[in-house]
């Protein structure tokens, strides 16, 4: 789907690319890549908000709170390359940098999904064990009952119940 929703911004930025090879670079790539980007954070964002009849709850409040935060960084980086460290020059190693926080995003997001994870099998183990604790006092009642019964006759026990 991310694929089809970006396939004109990559298309026009791999045309340009390939019509001026050797050449400095236009404007035209990272202008379509930058404001697709902007668009679907923005834009497609705000229109799925009053979209549903009652609000979502988000499952993994980790993962989303990395991907936001790297959002928020993307964006950040991207001025500071593009506008302040070397004005409208991507260096090796500002390429490299950008690349190393996409992996970081990457493992990061997996990371807070595999806690999530953890954390729910231990609050399940919890649950479970509980579920185990309130069977075993039972049948120690039943079986206390039992053991009233065949000594005392099942009519006092009927009685007293």
């Amino acid at each position: 789907m991310a694929l089809g929703s970006s396939a004109p911004e990559i298309l026009l930025a791999v045309i340009e690319t390939v019509g001026t090879l050797g050449e400095a670079a236009g404007e035209l790539g990272p202008s379509t890549i930058v404001g697709s980007a902007a668009f679907n954070l923005l834009v497609i964002s705000a229109v799925c908000i009053p979209s549903v009849e009652e609000p979502k709850a988000i499952y993994d409040t980790g993962v989303f709170a990395t991907t936001a935060v790297f959002s928020v960084w993307a964006y950040w980086w991207l001025y500071m390359v593009l506008g302040v460290i070397s004005p409208k020059i991507v260096t090796i190693g500002e390429a490299w940098g950008t690349l190393g926080f996409m992996i970081a995003l990457v493992i990061l997001a997996f990371g807070m999904d595999r806690w999530k994870s953890y954390k729910d099998s231990k609050k399940k183990d919890s649950t479970d064990q509980k579920e185990e604790d309130a069977k075993r006092d039972i049948n120690i009642k039943k079986t206390h009952l039992r053991n009233l019964a065949k000594a005392k006759g099942e009519d006092v026990i009927i009685e007293i119940a």
